[in-house]
């Protein structure tokens, strides 16, 4: 089984910082793809950022500039530094990991609890 939970959320101030970690335990051979997507009130979860194993990064539009997404694969821990914070950031931040769980095993995907991160105007 593999573990996947996130930490680091909170309530801050628009204009402030926050930076969440996520960390992916148990039975792991490798990990692709690592993510973080968000979901608001009333809303669908949305895409975030990604980082592949080789550090190739994506972001959404609405965050390219103002968080950085980052990964230490020796262990197996992702990270998402937010600045420049709006209230338009505020919702409950997911953590998604692609694992490999043995040699030649398909991917599967795995997903943490989430944390909330609420920016206040």
């Amino acid at each position: 089984q593999v573990q996947v939970v996130e930490s680091g959320g909170g309530l801050v101030q628009a204009g402030g910082s926050l930076r969440l970690s996520c960390a992916a335990s148990g039975s792991i051979f490798a990990i692709n793809v690592m993510g973080w997507y968000r979901q608001a009130p009333g809303k669908q979860r949305e895409l975030v950022a990604q980082i592949t194993g080789g550090g190739t990064t994506n972001y959404a539009d609405s965050v390219k500039g103002r968080f950085t997404i980052s990964r230490d694969n020796a262990k197996n821990t992702l990270y998402l530094q937010m600045n420049s914070l709006e209230p338009e950031d505020t919702a409950v931040y997911y953590c998604n990991v692609v694992v490999y769980r043995a040699v030649g095993a398909p991917p599967n995907d795995y997903w943490g609890q989430g944390t909330q991160v609420t920016v206040s105007s």
